[in-house]
């Protein structure tokens, strides 16, 4: 699918909450239950905000289908843990040669889908082929440079690049990498047909999708009989359904409301890492934006620390890579806040009586709006706030790049390339970062890739190719009796097979 169709959906997921939760393995749970032993027959309520509008997640882009359904329902070769590491799932084990250039991949034996038909190689083969071949298929960009896809035994797969790509595995982690039954008739718009724990039992379009223990499944059974995912038509509804007793876990609980929540009712708090950086856009091709002594002088005149609190459930970042990501390296040191120093930018870059104009998706509410705006009159700037519906972002700010500044939360891991790519919303060209963040795919050393990833990061912050506002944070609440649940990277995906609850 084309980008604009993955930002869509992220930014939508912003508006509707980071619902659910992460993904497997690794990270912090809540603490275990203390009210008995796991009820197997337990039945797992979880609020959510955002529902899908389909259930096909080869065509379909954004959070609300892959927190759902990948590791839960579809399973790839691979998938990652909370903290964003590469770990096994269908494949039992995989190597990588020493060019970079060949992925072979043994399966696990004893797989099959939900209808009963064994998985085979010739399954991978098909379905990673299916995403090479089809410019629809979520993931077919990222697979540009594979060169081909063979099974060369009954349980052995293996992919040769045309050249070494350090994201493809972490590629494989996603949509791209799901594995489906060759020649599947199985209307995926509105059923499924995987491998994993879970089963897609029934989807009641504007309420709830419900999910049952694959009781054939190959690996470790999930702790629970059946999972309801209940979607919620606003965060005050959300925290009042948690506490009428209608859920047993919410996601995504705003963190004005969260003291409703915390210790009532036998409710834990669980606060967790993301990706979501909420990002200050620039338009680099837009003067005065275009000079970097501008852009710097409007990071310098944010208060990060007083922003991140303000907006709650937050941290500062001062770069575009954020902790759980490859390359990641504090640089607080770069900007800080100093508005003595920002009106003297200006005055240096010859800007005087600067009004500018700050796009941003109305679903964002008003916190960031209102700090910007006082930060930058104090500046002498001023900033006029357009809130504008996300059709119409989409529309001016992403497509057309018709824009001054614009904010959004960008939720995607691993999405540094964006500031390697001119053509990006973004408008930044610096062709010393393409050439660093292309050694970093290229290098077959992860430290090395790391490292180049890092220092290219760094010198797009010392441009001010944008401002990182903050980190976001997750806040979700558990229910007495639930264990288990996921609490980092919850704008991926949530592992459910290992929640369990707790016998009454």
């Amino acid at each position: 699918m084309p980008r604009r169709t993955a930002l869509a959906a992220s930014a939508l997921i912003l508006a509707g909450a980071l619902a659910l939760a992460s993904c497997s393995g690794g990270g912090a749970s809540p603490s275990p239950s203390t009210n008995g032993d796991p009820d197997p027959d337990a039945t797992l309520t979880v609020g959510l905000v955002l529902e899908p509008t389909n259930l096909d997640i080869r065509h379909t882009s954004g959070a609300a289908l892959e927190q759902i359904l990948i590791d839960n329902v579809y399973e790839g070769l691979v998938t990652r843990t909370q903290e964003n590491e590469i770990v096994e799932s269908l494949a039992s084990a995989y190597t990588v040669s020493d060019d970079g250039l060949t992925y072979t991949f043994t399966l696990n034996d004893g797989i099959t889908f939900h209808d009963g038909t064994p998985l085979t190689a010739a399954d991978v083969v098909t379905s990673l082929q299916q995403v090479k071949d089809d410019p629809e298929i979520v993931g077919n960009a990222e697979f540009a440079g594979v060169a081909s896809i063979a099974a060369s035994d009954e349980s052995t797969v293996v992919i040769t690049l045309s050249e070494p790509n350090q994201n493809f595995l972490f590629t494989l982690t996603g949509p791209a990498g799901l594995v489906f039954k060759t020649g599947d008739t199985t209307d995926m718009q509105t059923a499924a047909n995987g491998t994993g724990p879970f089963t897609l039992s029934a989807w009641n379009r504007g309420d709830s999708i419900e999910l049952t223990r694959n009781d054939s499944y190959w690996g470790e059974k999930a702790g629970v009989a059946e999972v309801v995912l209940q979607y919620i038509p606003d965060f005050t509804a959300g925290v009042n359904a948690a506490l009428d007793g209608s859920l047993d876990v919410l996601t995504a609980v705003q963190p004005d409301l969260a003291p409703q929540l915390d210790g009532v009712d036998g409710f834990t708090l669980t606060e967790g890492q993301t990706t979501d950086k909420g990002t200050l856009a620039f338009n680099n091709q837009r003067a005065p934006l275009d000079d970097p002594r501008v852009r710097e002088a409007l990071r310098l005149a944010v208060d990060h620390e007083a922003l991140a609190e303000a907006q709650g459930a937050a941290e500062t970042l001062y770069g575009p890579i954020p902790p759980l990501d490859p390359g990641y390296e504090d640089l607080s040191d770069v900007v800080s806040y100093d508005p003595d120093r920002a009106r003297e930018l200006l005055e240096e870059a010859g800007v005087e009586d600067l009004s500018l104009t700050l796009t941003v998706p109305s679903f964002y509410g008003a916190t960031v709006p209102q700090v910007l705006v006082s930060a930058y009159d104090e500046i002498g700037v001023n900033l006029e706030v357009d809130s504008v519906e996300f059709a119409a972002w989409l529309q001016d700010v992403y497509t057309n790049k018709d824009y001054d500044l614009s904010f959004v939360l960008h939720v995607e891991p691993r999405d540094f390339g964006n500031f390697a790519d001119p053509d990006y919303y973004f408008g930044y060209d610096n062709p010393e970062v393409q050439d660093l963040y292309a050694q970093a795919l290229a290098s077959t050393d992860e430290e090395e890739s790391d490292a180049l990833l890092a220092e290219a990061a760094r010198i797009v912050s010392e441009d001010s190719a944008a401002d990182w506002l903050y980190l976001g944070s997750t806040i979700t609440a558990v229910g007495a009796g639930v264990s288990g649940f996921p609490v980092d990277s919850l704008n991926s995906r949530v592992d459910l097979a290992g929640v369990t609850v707790a016998a009454d």
